[in-house]
C-alpha cells in the first residue's frame, strides 16, 4: 500500500490521535515526496470533513 492509501484509511476510520497531529503527518509527507501535493489537498480536504 502507498503512503497515500494508509493515510486516507487511517482518516477515515478516525484512527489518528488529533487532527493537529496528522496534519503534521501529512506535512511531513508532502516534504519528503511521499505524497503529492494533490494528495496531501484531498487528504486535508477529507481530515476536515471528518
Amino acid at each position: 500500500m502507498t503512503t497515500y492509501t494508509l493515510c486516507k484509511k487511517v482518516i477515515q476510520n478516525k484512527t489518528y490521535g488529533t487532527k493537529e497531529e496528522m496534519l503534521l503527518k501529512l506535512d511531513v509527507f508532502l516534504l519528503n515526496n511521499r505524497i503529492t501535493q494533490e494528495q496531501y489537498n484531498e487528504l486535508v480536504d477529507l481530515l476536515d470533513v471528518q
